[in-house]
């Protein structure tokens, strides 16, 4: 099972607010997840992201592979570098 990190679309039309899941690859974008690990508001200024720093390590440790969008997400809350500096350090 190929287990991906990615957004869940949520909120009114033309208001979307999204939520970071980890999910199965096969599942459509708004179906079935595992856990939801936190979540994305692009619409405030600056955008509002707020990530459970903990389970996303926990994921990503174990193999999921974030989309491009939640992997720059986690770039800019510092989550990757966290991640990186894990791996080395093993």
């Amino acid at each position: 099972m190929a287990v991906r990190i990615r957004l869940k679309r949520m909120g009114a039309h033309k208001a979307p607010v999204y939520r970071v899941v980890v999910a199965d690859s096969r599942s459509p974008r708004d179906g079935r997840f595992i856990e939801t690990i936190g979540t994305y508001n692009p619409l405030t200024q600056p955008a509002q992201i707020n990530i459970d720093e903990e389970k996303a390590l926990k994921w990503l440790s174990t193999g999921a592979k974030p989309s491009d969008t939640v992997r720059n997400l986690l770039s800019s809350v510092g989550i990757m570098t966290k991640f990186h500096e894990s791996k080395l350090s093993k």
